[in-house]
């Protein structure tokens, strides 16, 4: 990018999971990898559990996905 800097935007996903938060962030990720590029970092914000009959049922998380934005080209 030379000496003109970089600058990162963040969008916020919840993603989820039946088996565990670990699993939850792992498929946000592979979901945002998807259709963002330049990745550089995620931040779990939220953690929650969806119970049913007296058990957790599912992993919730909310993600905080940090990616570098593109240089602008030329047409």
């Amino acid at each position: 990018m030379g000496v003109e800097g970089r600058a990162a935007r963040n969008t916020v996903i919840i993603a989820s999971s039946p088996k565990s938060f670990h699993d939850a962030v792992n498929v946000g990720f592979q979901r945002a990898s998807k259709t963002l590029r330049g990745i550089t970092g995620l931040r779990v914000s939220d953690q929650r559990c969806r119970v049913e009959g007296g058990k957790i049922a599912e992993y919730r998380v909310t993600l905080e996905v940090i990616f570098l934005l593109e240089e602008r080209r030329a047409l």
